[in-house]
């Protein structure tokens, strides 16, 4: 996925020593967090260079960050290599145009409600949330509700 408008709202808020601020929601963390625990990966590809990605990344457990990638696609492709994922069995979640060549390389592609109007076109989904706000989310679940591990992984907090 991307980071920037995908997992926050796109908003960068520079701040005094050249720090940034940046907001993540607990809902797409667990959302992660339980996509890692029925034995899913995920990544972050972003143009963009942040010590708060890499400490969100780590927190939640994503298994590959790709920061400062001017080329998603030689980025998208080397993450796959690395992972030993073929393209048909990927998803990518972005929010831009620059997601679009990504988006098509992959078994499913999201967009989330609030991305471009031409990324939203290139999507097989797009979400109901915005970036930023429960969309990774809803993802994670619809992903996890497809292959069938939905409900046991509800059960920990059901029972």
């Amino acid at each position: 996925m991307d980071c920037d408008g995908v997992l926050t709202d796109g908003r960068i808020t520079p701040v005094e020593g050249g720090e940034e601020r940046k907001s993540f929601h607990t809902r797409d963390g667990h959302g992660l967090v339980m996509l890692h625990r029925a034995g899913l990966r995920s990544g972050i590809i972003s143009g963009r260079r942040s010590r708060l990605v890499e400490l969100r990344a780590a927190d939640l457990g994503v298994s590959f960050v790709r920061q400062g990638a001017l080329d998603k696609v030689e980025a998208f492709e080397a993450l796959l290599s690395e992972a030993g994922v073929e393209p048909a069995h990927a998803a990518y979640v972005g929010d831009d145009v620059v997601d679009i060549p990504l988006m098509r390389r992959c078994a499913l592609a999201v967009a989330v409600a609030d991305a471009t109007e031409d990324t939203r076109a290139a999507a097989h989904y797009v979400t109901s949330l915005p970036g930023g706000f429960g969309a990774v989310r809803e993802v994670c679940e619809l992903i996890l509700k497809a292959q069938g591990k939905w409900e046991e992984l509800m059960k920990r907090y059901l029972a």
